[in-house]
């Protein structure tokens, strides 16, 4: 049995892409397109910056898939993680706990006012949805409502690719194959500010979408157990931007018609939309908030489902059959609460979200080239989210993009017609001016 990478005696060292292309099985990829379309093979990364094997750099303009709010290997992180090691690398949090697991708990808490008092571990995003999924449907169970075990989601919604995170995605793409393996969510009209009619802003077409939702629990509510909605921004849809008020329908709609609500700010939370949670903004609390991505910052694995009171003593019983039997081997891992300790720290005392309006501004007024071109249609920007559509795009656009930023020193991948930014945080000055002339120098070649 081998248990070493192969040599190659009297062969040419292939590259690490290439090793990558026969060994490698990416996510969320074509392989097929690879021999064409450039693998990039990275050596190592620094603040905003990627660098290959090749000696070139990519400035990562998508924050690795949303994951590295602080930019690569924060000092601060790298540094708590070191630290941790010398003390406790696992544990399960079966009957055992440890203090990074109840300082992050009691944090993320706090940020709450308490209203959501208790944190459930999971390894991703996907799993924290599917976490849940089946606390609120177990819940009811545990009520006497076992009728309520369906749920809601909005349309171009996006929750994550196991089976239960799928069943409450609206994205055809991901759906299809595997149609047949799940239980189909309600989907309801979503408050996409690009819908406006003449006259209306943000606020009015959330109070004329959320309608689509009330009439649906008039008549279904006795069978819906949640909602789940990306609050703000619904972000692998094609960044759908839509005003608070809708989120403020929906917990009262809810309360109305007794019906959780779980908020999803994988994508949008620890700051993204510029609120530590995006539902801040529309001044509600969910009933379940599922949280990964950035909260570790990039380094580790890690996601929460926080969860109100009483969802939480439905599950108190004599009896270990009511308790919540879903449980995840690296749940709350050590080194990656640590590691979520380490960002909020960072968060808090280096005043990101207070600086990041600045920096936000600064970008946004730089980007202001694009609007001159011809096809670009509903520039946007929240917090550090920006994203702009392009009309007539062909249907490769996206691999387009992709193959001009490699050769422009960026890290772009478009969803369908929509190019977005989500860098990391921590941007300085030249920063700034690096990303916005590189983005503008891509799309007027991709353009023109």
């Amino acid at each position: 049995m081998t248990l070493r990478a192969p040599d190659y005696p009297g062969q040419p060292q292939p590259s690490w892409a290439d090793r990558s292309l026969a060994s490698v099985w990416h996510p969320c990829t074509q392989m097929k397109w690879h021999p064409d379309l450039p693998l990039v093979s990275i050596e190592r990364a620094e603040g905003p910056w990627l660098f290959g094997h090749d000696g070139a750099r990519y400035f990562d303009a998508i924050s690795s898939w949303w994951v590295c709010l602080l930019g690569h290997r924060h000092p601060a992180v790298v540094k708590a993680l070191r630290d941790q090691l010398d003390q406790l690398d696992h544990v399960m949090l079966a009957g055992l706990t440890h203090q990074p697991v109840i300082e992050l708990s009691e944090r993320l808490s706090e940020i709450t006012g308490k209203t959501l008092g208790h944190a459930f571990y999971g390894s991703d995003g996907a799993s924290a949805i599917e976490i849940a999924l089946k606390m609120s449907a177990h819940a009811w169970q545990q009520q006497g409502y076992p009728g309520k075990k369906s749920f809601v989601c909005l349309a171009g919604s996006y929750h994550g690719e196991t089976l239960g995170a799928l069943g409450v995605t609206d994205l055809q793409g991901f759906r299809e194959p595997y149609e047949a393996l799940l239980r189909p969510a309600f989907v309801v009209a979503n408050a996409d500010a690009r819908q406006a009619l003449p006259g209306e802003d943000a606020r009015a077409v959330a109070l004329r979408q959320v309608r689509h939702l009330e009439a649906l629990f008039e008549q279904h509510a006795d069978r819906i157990a949640a909602i789940v909605t990306e609050p703000l921004v619904q972000g692998a849809g094609g960044m759908i931007f839509y005003d608070p008020e809708y989120l403020r329908q929906v917990r009262a709609i809810c309360d109305r018609y007794s019906v959780h609500w779980i908020d999803d700010e994988i994508a949008v939370g620890c700051g993204r939309t510029g609120s530590f949670f995006a539902c801040q903004q529309a001044g509600v609390w969910p009933d379940l908030l599922c949280l990964s991505k950035g909260i570790s910052g990039g380094f580790l694995p890690l996601s929460i489902v926080l969860s109100r009171n009483e969802i939480y003593q439905m599950f108190l019983h004599d009896s270990v059959s009511q308790a919540f039997l879903h449980s995840h081997s690296f749940s709350g891992n050590p080194l990656a609460c640590r590691a979520a300790l380490a960002v909020l720290d960072v968060l808090e005392q280096e005043q990101v979200f207070l600086a990041n309006r600045l920096r936000a501004q600064r970008l946004t007024e730089r980007l202001q080239p694009l609007l001159a071109l011809a096809r670009v249609r509903h520039f946007r920007q929240l917090g550090m989210i920006w994203a702009w559509d392009i009309a007539a795009a062909p249907a490769d656009f996206s691999r387009q993009v992709y193959r001009v930023a490699l050769r422009h020193g960026l890290m772009l991948r478009p969803i369908g017609n929509t190019v977005y930014l989500m860098p990391p945080y921590l941007l300085s000055d030249g920063d700034i001016e690096v990303l916005a002339d590189g983005v503008i120098g891509v799309m007027r070649e991709v353009l023109a």
